[in-house]
């Protein structure tokens, strides 16, 4: 089967305006929270990505109506009764699918959902999820590549979201979902921040809800009481609007990005600052310039508000420019590494040992043909090659169509030499 490539001619400006789609890592969690109102939610700002169809089609396999309604706002009719089976040939694109277990346990009291899977990045199991579930009252087993759970009734408890590695986002999202169907009063503790996070929260709240805490390590629920379907907008993605700051500190000639938050980014912001990387708040928007970058630096991956994992191998591309030696270490997924030999391909000097990765700044880069391995290492791959001398061929490109939205028309649309072409 052919598959499509990207091929971009480096060495360009960015010039223009950027429009940051809404947040995949908020849109899929809210479509599972969907679940636990029955009637006719609109959710706003969704992003049209390959893990959002993903995540409906799991929803109408469940029973759920509806689909897109306009080009970002989809509308999900939950009245009906439930299929509580998530079934393999779904669920194994994509890990977000684990978070129908929460909704459904709490819906309907049974939930059977296949071990999930995604980009290989590391291990990223699924224990924590279901140990949260337990604490509510439900009994939870793993028989044959399939999670299943049953309750004759969810009750409040005490329940921890994060283990020795930190706070985990998935996690703490099912206990939230599953909370808000329990009888009583939950409390999550070591609960993950992330902006994602809350925005589930504030849909759940939208819905009647009633949850405390929300972007603390401790979230409180009051639950049983009754939901209601919801109109709701979800928040921009941070990781995207990230990724194109990257572009255009390396690229960028009065780059704007419409529609970013700066309180989400504050980490990256700050890194850019002290690679010399002039960032400016213009009217709802950022702007950046490219510039000779200054390293040094040591980068430690954490959860929020610390520096994003998901940002990590596009950070490593703008180090790999700058003067001098800098080191990331990679705490959230320790092998998360697969970007950087095909960056060494590329001209940059990069040296991993164990979860760090030592780089040595290079004065430029050249084109050759790459192999992204997941989606934020394609991303990665596609800001080296905006840079680098000569043309640059990405091969696996479609790990990028399940978290960026229009990536190539939107570097097309500022300036960017590149474009997708059939391998």
């Amino acid at each position: 089967m052919a598959m499509d490539k990207i091929e971009i001619r480096g060495g360009g400006d960015l010039h223009g305006t950027i429009r940051v789609s809404g947040a995949k890592n908020a849109a899929l969690p809210i479509m599972a929270a969907a679940l636990l109102a029955r009637g006719c939610s609109l959710i706003e700002n969704i992003p049209r990505l390959r893990d959002v169809e993903t995540m409906l089609g799991i929803l109408r396999r469940l029973g759920v109506k509806g689909g897109f309604v306009g080009p970002n706002s989809l509308e999900l009719d939950c009245a009906g009764r439930l299929d509580p089976v998530a079934p393999y040939d779904l669920v194994r694109k994509m890990r977000a699918s684990v978070l129908v277990l929460g909704p459904l346990l709490a819906r309907g009291g049974r939930a059977v959902v296949s071990l999930p899977g995604g980009c290989v990045i590391g291990p990223r199991p699924v224990g924590l999820h279901l140990s949260c579930l337990h604490g509510l009252g439900a009994d939870v087993k793993v028989s044959h590549g399939y999670i299943e759970a049953e309750t004759p009734g969810l009750s409040g408890g005490e329940v921890q979201a994060g283990g020795p590695g930190g706070p985990s986002v998935g996690a703490t999202i099912n206990s939230l979902l599953a909370a808000t169907g329990a009888e009583g009063t939950t409390t999550i503790r070591q609960a993950a921040r992330e902006p994602e996070v809350v925005d589930t929260a504030f849909f759940l709240q939208a819905m009647g809800a009633r949850i405390e805490g929300v972007g603390s390590e401790t979230i409180v629920v009051e639950g049983g009481h009754p939901l209601s379907p919801t109109q709701y907008r979800i928040i921009p993605d941070r990781i995207e609007a990230g990724t194109y700051l990257l572009a255009g500190a390396l690229a960028g000639r009065d780059l704007r990005l419409e529609g970013a938050e700066p309180p989400h980014l504050t980490s990256l912001l700050s890194v850019l600052e002290k690679t010399g990387i002039p960032v400016t708040q213009q009217g709802g928007g950022l702007q950046v310039n490219a510039g000779p970058p200054q390293g040094g630096l040591t980068i430690s991956t954490a959860a929020y508000p610390g520096f994003p994992t998901d940002m990590q191998a596009q950070v490593t591309v703008l180090l790999s420019l700058a003067a001098g030696e800098s080191r990331i270490e990679e705490t959230v997924f320790p092998d998360r590494f697969m970007h950087v030999p095909e960056l060494n391909r590329l001209g940059a000097d990069i040296l991993v040992k164990k979860a760090n990765a030592i780089i040595r700044g290079v004065p430029g880069l050249a084109g050759a043909p790459v192999m992204a391995s997941d989606l934020r290492a394609s991303a990665a791959l596609v800001l080296a090659g905006l840079v680098a001398e000569g043309t640059t061929t990405i091969r696996r490109i479609y790990h990028l169509d399940r978290g960026y939205e229009r990536m190539v028309e939107k570097l097309q649309t500022v300036g960017a030499r590149i474009k997708r072409i059939k391998d």
